[in-house]
């Protein structure tokens, strides 16, 4: 790759990997960049995911104390997330390329149409898990069945795609719990770090075994850069406005969403 678009990736990944660990969605602005590098729809998200894999391990650095506090009600979530992203991954693998070239920009657009109205959604899933609340059975409610079964559902789409996952999980989380976004912000961080684990181990043992095809350079720089943005994104997510970060994700996907079809 050229010199001058390593340095655009380096930068867009700094900045992903604090969006990720601010509010999620950073593979936004990275994923469709790697698309109108000309790397195809497939490609760009393997290389983005195994890339986007070290702006969750700075985030998790991040939010680590935040994690430790509920790590005896975690397991059953970790455990299911690594399963559907597992699954999702490959069936990224196994996917034409053809339908890819369609699929991804579609995806893109639900990515960004969940970024806008992220906080709508989230309130009409919490008036929705209202009304239909049972009696409290003293069980947490990271480990009931409701929830452990809606972050499966977000992990298979966070293994096919990565981008956006971290909304989903905002919006789950937030509604089985009640609490606000801020408080179950690092569980959304571990589960995004599990998934992305889960998924780049997928495409890199297919990158060995079977020749699925990953851009290790443009990989690395996304990488870099991620790696510092979101260990630094844990601190800034509690001081930006969520509107610049959610204003910077728009504007850049949809500039390379206008380049990818003229």
């Amino acid at each position: 790759m050229e010199p001058l678009s390593l340095v655009v990736l380096l930068v867009m990944g700094t900045i992903a990997g604090a969006i990720n660990a601010a509010v999620g969605s950073g593979s936004l602005l990275t994923l469709p960049v790697l698309m109108t590098l000309g790397i195809p729809p497939g490609v760009a998200v393997r290389t983005n995911t195994t890339g986007m894999l070290f702006s969750t391990i700075g985030s998790v650095l991040g939010y680590r104390r935040e994690i430790a506090a509920e790590k005896r009600e975690l397991p059953p979530l970790a455990i299911t997330a690594a399963v559907g992203a597992t699954a999702g991954a490959l069936l990224l693998l196994v996917s034409p390329a053809s339908a890819l070239d369609v699929v991804v920009p579609v995806l893109i657009v639900v990515a960004l149409t969940m970024v806008v109205f992220q906080k709508r959604i989230t309130a009409a899933l919490r008036k929705r898990a209202e009304r239909r609340a049972e009696p409290a059975s003293g069980r947490s409610p990271l480990r009931s069945p409701a929830m452990v079964g809606s972050i499966g559902a977000a992990s298979v789409y966070g293994g096919y795609f990565t981008a956006a996952q971290g909304i989903l999980y905002l919006g789950i989380l937030g509604t089985f719990t009640g609490r606000p976004m801020g408080s179950v912000n690092s569980v959304k961080n571990l589960l995004s770090l599990i998934v992305n684990l889960a998924a780049a181990s997928v495409y890199v043992i297919a990158h060995f075994v079977v020749g699925a095809e990953i851009v290790w350079a443009a990989s690395g720089a996304i990488a870099l850069g991620a790696l510092v943005g979101g260990y630094f994104g844990a601190h800034l997510a509690k001081t930006m406005p969520e509107w610049v970060l959610r204003g910077v994700i728009v504007v850049v996907a949809l500039i390379a969403l206008v380049r990818q079809f003229v």
